[in-house]
């Protein structure tokens, strides 16, 4: 019978961190009477056990908050932490301290909150370690297989398109050529979605390798169509053709692997039309913030029913969206894949009605 519970936050921060824990902490104590420990700054908190006892008082006021009060690392694996002996760096498995840590406390499952790297952690952790754990899926790039929708994602996009409408106007006065990065490693939902609710001209994602050329000429049609600007908006991990895609090894960075894409594009695009252009990297900003209302409730939801499940002793599952319905389904299935946007899917068709050209 569960009588205690541990908490974490990990990978990138994201709006509605704080939401989802409070939704689990309140949850945990009104309805079922659990205590609550939460560990600090993600996994590096397991392994070195940082702890909090959390009490309704700590999550009282947070629903609005960026962040995390938990704290939060994105380069910190488990199983492989660098520690330096005798001079030399080496990397050392550290999955033991968390079980010693989880026994210290009597913890009866652990609520993991993170994306990708976060959950494949997880994953591990259940079937090396017998670890009973629920995951949360929370990412701005919205690419956690399994669910439709992460927390985070639609406020990522609203800032993102906040940026496209600020850019509309000095792009058409001095009738320049805007590029916006936004992020999107592996794949392109924050680009795609803000790109379409901005009215952008042309959007690149990682899953439609692009044509420069066909970039330059989607430009010179608008020109010749009497429209002097044009804007684009890129996934950081968008690609020209016939180079190799970025890596879906967690914990690796690929972020640059494009010469850091938007410059790339500039540069090429300067040189075959002639245009002036200017880039706008929109980067941690989209992390940042306080929480869209829509994130603010899904990410309530999903809080809500991790603790609910793990009330069931439903454990080693993610919570997830299925068709708007709060679900649930076995980690091992997330763990390592990638949700990426269909080339043939609706999003995209809609965006080709309008007009929109992905360089291909």
């Amino acid at each position: 019978m569960v009588k205690r519970i541990g908490v974490m936050t990990s990978g990138g921060d994201c709006p509605g961190l704080n939401t989802a824990i409070r939704a689990v902490v309140k949850t945990a104590i009104n309805n079922y009477g659990y205590e609550v420990i939460g560990f600090r700054d993600g996994y590096r908190g397991l392994v070195e056990n940082r702890f909090l006892r959390m009490k309704l008082s700590d999550v009282s006021g947070i629903l609005d908050k960026g962040g995390t009060i938990l704290g939060t690392t994105n380069r910190y694996n488990p199983f492989a932490v660098t520690v330096d002996r005798d001079g030399e760096k080496t990397a050392c498995d550290m999955s033991d301290r968390i079980v010693e840590s989880l026994r210290m406390h009597d913890i009866d499952c652990l609520v993991v909150i993170g994306g990708d790297a976060t959950i494949s952690y997880a994953n591990r952790l259940v079937e090396e370690k017998g670890i009973p754990v629920v995951a949360i899926p929370k990412t701005i790039e919205n690419d956690i297989y399994g669910t439709d929708m992460s927390f985070g994602f639609m406020t990522a996009v609203d800032t993102a398109t906040h940026a496209i409408d600020k850019l509309h106007s000095t792009a058409e006065s001095h009738h320049r050529i805007m590029i916006l990065e936004v992020m999107g490693r592996l794949s392109g939902w924050v680009a795609l979605e803000a790109g379409i609710a901005g009215g952008a001209d042309v959007i690149l994602i990682p899953e439609i390798p692009y044509d420069i050329n066909k970039v330059a000429r989607a430009i010179f049609q608008r020109r010749n169509a009497g429209k002097s600007f044009s804007i684009i908006v890129m996934s950081e991990g968008a690609r020209p053709k016939d180079s190799e895609p970025a890596s879906n090894v967690a914990g690796n960075d690929n972020s640059l692997l494009f010469a850091g894409t938007s410059a790339y594009l500039a540069g090429e695009l300067k040189r075959l039309t002639s245009l002036e252009n200017r880039i706008t990297v929109l980067g941690y900003l989209q992390r940042g913030g306080e929480p869209s209302s829509f994130d603010r409730i899904l990410a309530t939801r999903l809080g809500v029913s991790a603790v609910n499940i793990v009330a069931k002793g439903e454990f080693n599952r993610m919570v997830c969206v299925d068709h708007e319905q709060i679900k649930s389904i076995p980690i091992k299935e997330v763990a390592g894949r990638v949700r990426t946007v269909s080339t043939d899917g609706e999003m995209v068709q809609i965006a080709r009605y309008m007009g929109v050209s992905f360089g291909d």
